[in-house]
Parts: C-alpha cells; structure tokens; sequence
C-alpha cells in the first residue's frame, strides 16, 4: 500500500491556489489541480494504517487507502471505481468538504502532515469525467419494479437517494421548487468554490439514468401531498435545514438587513444570468430573483464565521464592496490544536483563515473579528441601515463598557440554521424531534412509507453527510418497497468491494457498483 516509508521520504503538498489578488476578480474556481505526477507521491504517502482512521472521519466511510494506492500505481480507472463505490458525487465533496478524513489520518498525528486525501480524490473525479470513465448507468429493464418514489429536494441528499433508488429498478421523480436542480450547491455555494457545470454534468446523469425532473415545483403548493400519496409509493423529504437562525436585537427590521441565503441565492443567480460558460437553467427564473441584494459601494457586515459567512465576503468582494467586516460571537479559536479538547482523531478546534479572508486581507478591504455580540442597528429617515452597534462578547453576552460602533450599509446575518422548513412536515403529519427535524431514526418517518434524509433528518451538517444519508436512506426505501409492498428482489446489490448488504437497518448503503468488480 503506497510506498514503503514514503511518509518519511516524501513531504506533504498541500492544495494549491489562484493568487488571492487575481481569484477575487472574476467568479471561476480558485483551487487548482497539481500534475498527476505530483499526486501519484502524495498517494505514496499513505501508509496501510493497521486500523485506517481516516475511514471513521470519513461519514461516508470512503475506500481511502485504496484509491490513494491506485492513484500512486498510475490505476486512475479502477481509482474512481472504488471511489465511486462509497460516494456518488466525489467531485462535490472534493471541493466542498472541510476533510474531516485528513483529521483523521494517522500522519496528523504530527500536525499538519496528513496525507491529502481531498485534492487526490477531486483528481481522481476530475480526471474520470475528463477521460469519459463516467456515464449513465440505468437499470436493466428485468430490474424494473414497477414501483415509484416521490424525492423532495435535490440537494446532494435527495439527489444521491434518487440516483440509488434509480439504478435499484424503481421509477424516481426529484421535485425542487428552485428553477434548477441543485440545492444549496448550486444556489447557495459560490461558483468560485463549484462552478455549476460541476453540478450540471451529475443532474445530466441522472436524466440520463431515468430519474425525471420536475424543477421548479414547489411541493405543498404546487403539488399536494395527497397528490404525491397517490401517485408514489414512497416520499423521500430531503428539504434540508432553510429555515436561518435570526437575530433579534433592536433594527432588525431596517432595510439592508438580510438572511445570507437571501444574498447568495441573488449572487448565483446573476452569476448563472451573466456568465456565457453557465450550463441552461432547466426552467425559468423570475427576473426579480437575480441579485435583489448587492453589497456594491457598500460598507458589508456579515455577522457569522463559518462557511456560509465566508462566502459572503468573497461575494461582497468580488462586487466592490468599499468594506467588508465579518464577525463571529465565540472567541478565536487557538492557531493549533489543543489536545485537551480536541485530541486526534477528533475534528480539531483551531483558527483556519478562510479562502474570504486571504482575499479581503490581500485587497486590504476586509477584516475578521472574534467575541463580538450586536446590540443593536440604527438606520436613516428612510428606514435603511447605516450602523451597527456591538460590544465585546463574554459567555455570548456584550460585556458593559465595550460598546462601539461603525458603518452599516448592507447586514447580512449568516448564523446557520435552525430546522427544516415545517410546512411539509406538518402536512404530511410525520413526527418531529425537539430541535424541529424530521423524527426518522432508520430514515423511516412515522408515516408509513415517508421516509426522511440529509440534513431534513439530521440538521444542518456536512456535504459527505448529506450524501451518506441519501444513500441510507435509499436502501431503507428500497427494502420498504422490495418487503412491504412485495416487489421480488431480482438484483441483489453488494455493498463495499464484495460482500452483500447486512441486514441490519444501521448498516452500510447498498452500492450501486461492486467497487473494482463492476466496470463504471
């Protein structure tokens, strides 16, 4: 596996970027790819761990030593075999996942020094596409059951169940009340991180494979929930968690302040309007919808300092903010990790500079800060905001003697999510959990053949999350439909490299292909 002592000979080389001062310009991926070559060592550098950590960071429990060792032997086929094994969208989790697996690794244990497990899986992906290694793969006409399922949502969850649900033999109709098929994916994330020929390609193989679309469909107004009962023989909600974490302080009302998805769904779609290499949208888009909110000429404040809030910024940026300042109500986290509370394996609690960050730095137009509680907005005579008021922050309170204040033309508030939006779950009656989600412990509502996935399910969490939900929660469906209703199981289907599926509802997915015994 690999090479023997690589991780002592070889040193680790990380992802390689645009120049901040270049990427901020335009909105094309900033992350780019190093020669085979280069990856081919880096793949040496995994050491066949006696138990392979990087297996339990992984949520969707990714194959890595074997394609790190395919990838280093010059097999990219069989590489994205086994990749595609554990995961159907490896290029939306190679540019979107934070890589719990390099956490994960045995080699960082020595901080910093994983194996770079993320940008040789997004090779392998981006070099499967390239050669025409991936195609549709429909299910053959014996495998038919006859039998249908309803899938809300097409983010990477509701996309991932219909995918498995497809090739299983079951007609699929993936409903999105967007005018596109994507979910935050396409809408929320900026193209600089996934350009949406990325997402476009993989709706594409989907149609291709059976799957019916039905953008721009908003279930529950639409379409009835009576409606879907009678036409389907199954629902799957993967709504995700939309509904934004608010904050209630005195000018939350004044114009300029805004939920960040507000803002980004604006910005991809003028992205999608003004950019000749955008794939056609697969429906029509109110005109309204395309960049309500713009931070141009303005003096930005997003309130928040995750992911969502970083892609604020580069937005912002890129727009011509004359400011950017985003803040964060925890303190900074330490620049390393801390073993006491984080220890490896563990996903570890420590200070990264985001992608927004580098770039507003080098412009000199943004900064970051940390233990900060908003106390209030104040605005004009028109009712638009001019200024927030904040002061530092201990235990999530604004410590007394600390108030200042600063310009505030545009607010955009990106404190994650609560829960999934409850009207769908309140017609059809299934039960929830105190926090507002989906109650479906085995993927199953309590609604008889409603079943539930992603972060509908879960709350908000991680991209590989999502996708492992939609594939469990595929194979609870397909055994609904196979068991309850009687469909004769014509097609057993392996999980990992050889073994069939257990039998267990906590198990592993059912794969769609066999690993490096099914061609792709």
């Amino acid at each position: 596996m690999g090479e023997i002592g690589g991780f002592l000979k070889i040193s680790r080389h990380g992802i390689v970027e645009r120049p901040p001062q270049e990427r901020a310009t335009d909105y094309h991926e900033f992350v780019l790819q190093r020669p085979d070559a280069e990856l081919s060592e880096q793949g040496a550098r995994c050491m066949e761990c006696g138990v392979p950590f990087c297996h339990n960071g992984c949520p969707l429990g990714n194959l890595i030593p074997d394609w790190n060792d395919l990838v280093y032997r010059d097999r990219w086929q069989d590489a994205i075999r086994q990749l595609h094994a554990t995961n159907y969208f490896p290029e939306f989790s190679g540019r979107l996942c934070p890589a719990p697996c390099e956490a994960a690794c045995v080699l960082e244990i020595n901080e910093g020094d994983a194996v770079t497990i993320k940008q040789i899986e997004n090779a392998i992906v981006n070099r499967a596409w390239d050669e025409g290694w991936v195609v549709p793969r429909p299910p053959r006409p014996e495998t038919e059951t006859g039998r249908s399922v309803a899938v809300i949502g097409s983010g990477p969850a509701g996309m991932a169940a219909a995918q498995q649900l497809r090739r299983s033999g079951h007609r699929v109709v993936l409903f999105e009340r967007d005018e596109a098929m994507g979910g935050l994916v396409r809408f929320g994330v900026p193209d600089f991180k996934i350009e949406k020929t990325v997402v476009e390609r993989r709706v594409q193989q989907l149609a291709a494979e059976g799957v019916e679309m039905r953008p721009g469909v908003d279930v529950g107004v639409d379409v009835t929930m009576d409606d879907l009962r009678g036409d389907f023989d199954a629902i799957v909600l993967a709504t995700g968690s939309r509904v934004p974490r608010d904050l209630p302080v005195e000018g939350r009302e004044l114009d300029g302040v805004h939920f960040a998805m507000d803002y980004l769904y604006g910005r991809n779609r003028w992205v999608a309007a003004n950019d000749p290499a955008q794939p056609e949208p697969l429906g029509e888009v109110d005109p309204a919808l395309i960049a309500p909110i713009t931070a141009k000429g303005k003096h930005v404040i997003v309130i928040g300092g995750g992911d969502t809030g970083a892609d604020c910024v580069g937005n912002s940026i890129r727009e011509g903010a004359l400011s950017v300042t985003q803040i964060e109500i925890l303190d900074r986290p330490p620049v390393r990790r801390v073993d006491e509370k984080t220890p490896w394996p563990l996903w570890p609690l420590k200070y990264r500079k985001s992608y927004a960050m580098q770039e507003g730095e080098a412009l000199e137009v943004a900064e970051q800060d940390y233990a900060v509680a908003t106390t209030r907005f104040s605005g004009d005579a028109d009712g638009h905001v001019r200024k927030i008021h904040f002061a530092q922050a201990e235990n999530f309170q604004p410590v007394e003697g600390t108030e200042s204040e600063q310009p505030a033309d545009l607010v955009l508030l990106a404190m994650g999510f609560l829960h999934p939006e409850q009207g769908i779950l309140d017609q059809l009656g299934v039960a929830k959990d105190q926090r507002g989600n989906v109650k479906a412990a085995t993927y199953a509502t309590t609604e008889a053949g409603v079943f539930a996935a992603g972060d509908a399910r879960r709350g908000q969490s991680l991209i590989v999350w999502a996708i492992n939900e939609g594939r469990q929660c595929a194979r609870i469906v397909d055994r609904y439909l196979r068991e309850e209703l009687g469909v004769r199981y014509l097609d057993p289907i392996h999980s990992g490299n050889v073994e069939p599926a257990d039998e267990g509802p906590g198990g592993p997915p059912l794969h769609a292909s066999g690993g490096l015994l099914a061609a792709e």
